[in-house]
């Protein structure tokens, strides 16, 4: 019960920053994306401002357990892999054309209309496919 409160709380209140910090509005995302034109950089404070409190975090984390039990994350690698270069693009790609990523994505559906679920469907179905897809391009081509 007690993850279960935390997880609504911390989703909550990750709901409510997107929709204050305007990470819901595809036309302020892809404005800040478009660093050769009209680029708006409201969004760079955002993203900024994320930077400290997961600094604190993860100091605060170290050698510690989470309230509910279980384990924090490892910090991620530091050297970038194939995988994680490629996986950014298309991330990048797909964000500048729609202007969400999943988390406003995910918010988005309250308010986004049929393009917002279209968009969503969509999201899922990637995520869905991209583990099988990588197993196949991992295996090669076949050999006849």
């Amino acid at each position: 019960m007690l993850r279960s409160m935390i997880s609504l709380l911390s989703g909550g209140l990750f709901g409510t920053g997107l929709m204050l910090s305007g990470m819901t509005d595809t036309t302020k995302v892809q404005g800040w994306l478009d660093v050769l034109g009209a680029w708006d950089p409201t969004l760079a404070f955002v993203l900024g401002g994320a930077l400290l409190p997961m600094a604190i975090a993860w100091r605060l984390t170290r050698d510690r357990s989470p309230l509910a039990g279980g384990h924090f994350p490892a910090p991620a690698a530091s050297t970038p892999d194939k995988a994680l270069i490629v996986g950014s693009m298309i991330f990048g790609v797909g964000w500048a054309l729609a202007g969400l990523c999943p988390g406003p994505a995910l918010a988005s559906l309250s308010f986004g209309g049929w393009q917002g679920a279209l968009f969503f469907a969509a999201m899922i179905s990637g995520m869905w496919l991209a583990p099988r897809l990588r197993l196949v391009l991992d295996r090669g081509p076949a050999k006849a």
